[in-house]
């Protein structure tokens, strides 16, 4: 499969390359994402595509989309990207685009929790709490928390780390009515995913959305949802407590990065062949679990 390491259209105003997506201007009011190959991990780029992994969480997203759109409005237009960019791009932008509506983002990213893990299970270790959010005692790794939580994050700049904050100093940074929102409105989405997931197979241990307002003030979904870079994804069949389940994400590549002396600073070192290819393998099987389909080509 051909991969995609970063996008050249010319044909459409850049706006600038985050750590995986492209965006292009089209128009006043519409921006083009392109989801390309690049994988980043502890919030540094990786010099090595995973080939077809941008498809994946286009695709994802959209499905994603689809099925949440009772719930919030969401930054999708429904033109096709094909269409406005020059004929000799548009293989760079099919089955990996989407021409968004053009939303002012919400510099809090919505975090949540359904299970213990990660950066949440080292903070419970060391304070008892999640966040800030006080927890029961006993808990495993990777156990299953009682009620999921919302621990929101203030978004950083590209190369920078995004940091934990309280939901009292998200009130202070958006207002409290919208902070409430976004809150309410990440839970339904998280819970219903996972109650969708579940008969795939696959738990979503966690996962983060992004909001952003249209001129009106609304509050719309936008960016990636769900996907295998937002989310940690299990096998429900190899689940059990106490230990970090494998995932269907890019954790294989975390896992190779932590067996490095590194300091998680750019320059990323190089991934091998091996690596590249168990996580591409990860990130089909994951679409094809939840989905039921394919990676469309």
């Amino acid at each position: 499969m051909n991969s995609l390491y970063q996008t050249s259209i010319h044909s459409l105003p850049l706006l600038g390359h985050g750590k995986v997506r492209d965006n292009y201007a089209v128009g006043d009011d519409k921006i083009l994402i392109v989801t390309t190959d690049r994988l980043s991990a502890f919030d540094v780029v990786m010099n090595e595509p995973i080939p077809g992994k941008g498809k994946v969480l286009n695709q994802m997203s959209d499905f994603w989309f689809e099925k949440l759109g009772h719930i919030v409005p969401n930054h999708l237009t429904g033109v096709a990207p094909e269409s406005v960019v020059a004929p000799e791009e548009v293989e760079q932008v099919q089955g990996r685009a989407v021409v968004a509506k053009r939303l002012k983002p919400i510099m809090v990213e919505a975090v949540v929790r359904g299970y213990i893990i990660g950066s949440g299970w080292k903070d419970y270790q060391d304070t008892g709490s999640i966040c800030g959010i006080a927890l029961p005692a006993g808990l495993q790794q990777a156990e299953k928390l009682p009620e999921p939580i919302f621990t929101p994050a203030a978004k950083a700049e590209l190369g920078e780390h995004d940091e934990n904050i309280s939901f009292a100093e998200m009130e202070e940074r958006i207002g409290a009515d919208l902070a409430a929102k976004m809150r309410d409105v990440a839970i339904a989405l998280y819970k219903t995913a996972a109650e969708y997931a579940a008969t795939r197979g696959i738990i979503i241990a966690d996962t983060k959305f992004e909001f952003g307002l249209d001129d009106n003030g609304v509050m719309h979904l936008m960016d990636e949802v769900l996907t295998a870079d937002s989310s940690r994804f299990w096998p429900a069949d190899s689940y059990q407590p106490g230990i970090s389940p494998p995932s269907f994400d890019k954790q294989f590549v975390r896992d190779y990065l932590e067996t490095l002396t590194w300091g998680k600073t750019a320059p990323a070192p190089a991934l091998p062949a091996d690596v590249i290819e168990k996580t591409q393998a990860k990130y089909f099987e994951a679409i094809e679990r939840l989905t039921g389909e394919k990676l469309k080509a």
